[in-house]
């Protein structure tokens, strides 16, 4: 039977000591790393959230839809107000996906400081896939200056653009990547292997020499099995994989990790960053020699799987391809601004927080709130029909890959292939090389998953269905790229929302304590009257 899962979570500031030194970091009940939660398709999970920080939190459930409970998303300022320091407030919802997730922070983005786990949500029935057990992998990057430090640095107006950032250090589950701890395989046991990037910047490698992987799930959706030699994770993604252990216990194996940026210049030692762990049959098993460097560069690092894109796998529920009812073109870009700041832009637009939730605006405007820009047009709103079929073709014309993370759904990828040249501007024209990356398009029943990389020089075409009501952010995942405005909002369905939907007093109370408001636009004023809000920043240069 169903059953309600209470968390309960004391957010405040601990000291991390990790390789490269100590500092201030965000914790929950005085520790670190923060436990994963574990429940059951099915359940409700109710976290009770006290602040004892000195500045607002608020947590979202990463991949997790909020069906009926957009307000429960924890997107500060787009479907809620944060919980003010010294406050505590409890989300709760109603988990109906089995797969692999994670909580973090939404607020400052203090996930980038620690406050982050896993989020695993088991199947109720049965198995899709049946195994004996499994393990989890939550990959972070860590980084010897604070979010906000690396933030202001990176947008200095006096100083370089991109700062010289030193490459960070990986952990596993929370514990410095050079001390992993050994996983045990018992022979012939079938294991569930669940990876996730939680970074804020990098990208993860997987690969388990000696055993055959096969790929089962993207971002909790189930796909046909796929046999792969190595996985690539970019941030905010997961997989799991299932792997049958050898029938005797003579020999020991083992995991390998890599965490590496394609913009990060590649320095012996410091980056590309290596790390192993063993795969234990016995104590006293003799050990399979292994050159984790020369493993681990045969994964392509363009490429999801080793030889293969996300996009050639097939969705195990037999979806075929959505229709199109409405195609939105998105493309993201880096800009120098006229107050010599530079910021990200989807379609021009660099996305800041609006003076009211961007969900209380939709639900208060009435016939205004299918108006996109009364959300104010740094929201970069778009507004969607119930129940219609949205395309977005995501144009990368740069050289940097963006994981483009979408709320409240799961896409089916249909294609990914080259940028048109026209659209590269500046700078990045000197990185058209002669070779044309080529069309990859899926399967009949295309993969699903919420968190895609655009690669560099590239566009990839998304579809779902606006089936959810809700008001939806749609980023990149490097948090980075999202605090400088590589951002925007799906308002979905506000009509059907203003029907269905209302928020609980307790969030409202969250804002009116924090002298927030709770009714109108973008601005927080009624009707059409926009005044109050800055004015949108204009570009110098791309």
């Amino acid at each position: 039977m169903a059953a309600r899962q209470v968390v309960n979570w004391d957010v405040g500031y601990v000291y991390a000591d990790h390789v490269g030194g100590s500092r201030e970091a965000i914790g929950v009940n005085g520790k670190l790393p923060i436990p994963p939660v574990h429940i059951t398709e099915g359940d409700t999970l109710v976290l009770h959230v006290h602040n004892s920080l000195n500045v607002s939190t608020s947590i979202h459930a990463h991949g997790i839809f909020q069906t009926n409970t957009s307000y429960m998303d924890g997107a500060a300022m787009v479907t809620q107000c944060g919980i003010p320091p010294g406050k505590s407030f409890t989300y709760e919802y109603k988990v109906n996906q089995a797969g692999t997730f994670w909580l973090h922070g939404h607020y400052h983005h203090q996930n980038a400081d620690g406050l982050r786990t896993p989020l695993i949500v088991h199947d109720r029935e049965h198995h899709f896939y049946e195994y004996d057990g499994e393990y989890v992998f939550g990959f972070e990057d860590w980084y010897n200056q604070t979010y906000e430090a690396r933030l202001d640095e990176t947008q200095d107006p006096n100083g370089t653009f991109p700062p010289p950032s030193p490459a960070p250090n990986a952990l596993i589950n929370g514990i410095d990547g050079n001390v992993t701890k050994a996983i045990q395989f018992k022979p012939n046991r079938r294991y569930r292997i669940r990876l996730i990037n939680m970074s804020a910047t990098v990208w993860f490698k997987f690969a388990l020499p000696g055993h055959q992987m096969h790929v089962i799930e993207a971002d909790g959706k189930y796909s046909t099995p796929l046999e792969v030699n190595g996985i690539t994770l970019g941030p905010g993604q997961r997989y799991s994989v299932l792997v049958t252990a050898h029938d005797n216990i003579t020999r020991n194996y083992q995991y390998l990790v890599e965490v590496f940026a394609s913009f990060f210049p590649k320095i012996p030692g410091e980056s590309p960053k290596y790390y192993t762990g063993i795969v234990e049959y016995s104590k006293n098993a003799s050990p399979v020699a292994v050159d984790p460097i020369a493993t681990l560069e045969a994964i392509p690092e363009d490429k999801s799987f080793s030889g293969y894109t996300d996009v050639e796998l097939s969705s195990a529920d037999r979806q075929p391809v959505f229709p199109v009812n409405r195609s939105i073109n998105l493309v993201l870009r880096g800009a120098l601004f006229t107050d010599n700041v530079t910021r990200d832009i989807i379609n021009n637009i660099t996305y800041t927080e609006p003076h009211i939730p961007t969900l209380y605006s939709a639900l208060t405007l009435g016939p205004l709130a299918v108006d996109k820009d009364l959300y104010g047009i740094q929201s970069n709103a778009v507004v969607l029909k119930h129940n219609e079929y949205i395309e977005l073709i995501v144009h990368n014309p740069n050289t940097i890959p963006h994981p483009m993370h979408l709320y409240g759904h799961a896409f089916q990828l249909i294609e990914y292939g080259p940028v048109d040249p026209k659209i590269v501007l500046g700078d990045n024209r000197e990185s058209l090389g002669n070779q044309t990356p080529p069309v990859v398009k899926s399967s009949k029943y295309p993969m699903q998953r919420d968190t895609v990389v655009v690669p560099t020089m590239q566009y990839v075409k998304l579809r779902f269905r606006a089936d959810n009501p809700g008001v939806w952010l749609f980023h990149c995942h490097m948090d980075i790229h999202f605090g400088m405005g590589m951002a925007m909002t799906f308002i979905e369905a506000p009509d059907t929302m203003q029907n269905t939907m209302s928020i609980p007093d307790s969030m409202a109370q969250m804002c009116v304590d924090q002298g927030i408001g709770i009714f109108g636009n973008g601005a927080g004023n009624a009707g059409t009257d926009l005044s109050g809000l800055p004015p949108m920043p204009t570009i110098k240069s791309f």
